[in-house]
């Protein structure tokens, strides 16, 4: 019996400081690793920050690229017809979001998507307008139609209303 008391009291603080010696490296070990994560992500949003601002910018210049007035006037060529015309500003409007199709990585669901709509709505302005006109007509009465439809459009135009999320948006997060 005396020698269980002695085994106990010598294995119950050998338990106690083994316990207490576990738990102080197990929190330290937990410290390390949070310090750790969060120097990653520190050093992750350093190198993502950047991208993300440069997205936005690309964002911004292609829905200000798009809109009609700027569009219609970068585009049409003296000696178009109205046909052609309407062929190279969809080809225009297409080209210029497939070249920023990889920004939606850096921006927020709701931007995209109101980027998709702004496109596609410019898309369906040039080819309402485009059917108002003769396909043989000059490229000047065209770009005039859109530009009529464009000036009488009483609400905003999608890719504004784009345009004025993602400053909101990019406000928000910088």
């Amino acid at each position: 019996m005396n020698a269980v008391v002695e085994i106990l009291k010598i294995i119950l603080p050998a338990g106690a400081v083994f316990a207490a010696t576990f738990f102080l490296v197990q929190r330290f070990l937990d410290n390390d690793q949070k310090r750790r994560e969060f120097e990653l992500k520190k050093a992750s949003q350093s190198a993502i920050t950047p991208l993300k601002i440069q997205a936005y910018e690309r964002i911004v210049i292609f829905l200000e690229r798009i809109h009609p007035n700027s569009l219609v006037i970068r585009v049409n060529k003296h000696g178009m017809t109205a046909q052609q015309l309407q062929r190279e500003l969809v080809t225009a409007i297409k080209t210029e979001y497939e070249h920023n199709l990889s920004q939606q990585i850096y921006v927020s669901y709701g931007a995209w998507e109101l980027v998709k709509t702004a496109k596609e709505e410019v898309i369906k302005l040039v080819n309402i307008s485009s059917s108002k006109v003769p396909h043989d007509a000059p490229g000047s009465d065209l770009a005039v139609m859109i530009l009529n439809i464009t000036s009488g459009v009483e609400k905003k135009l999608p890719n504004e209303i784009a345009l004025e999320f993602v400053k909101k948006e990019i406000a928000q997060t910088f």
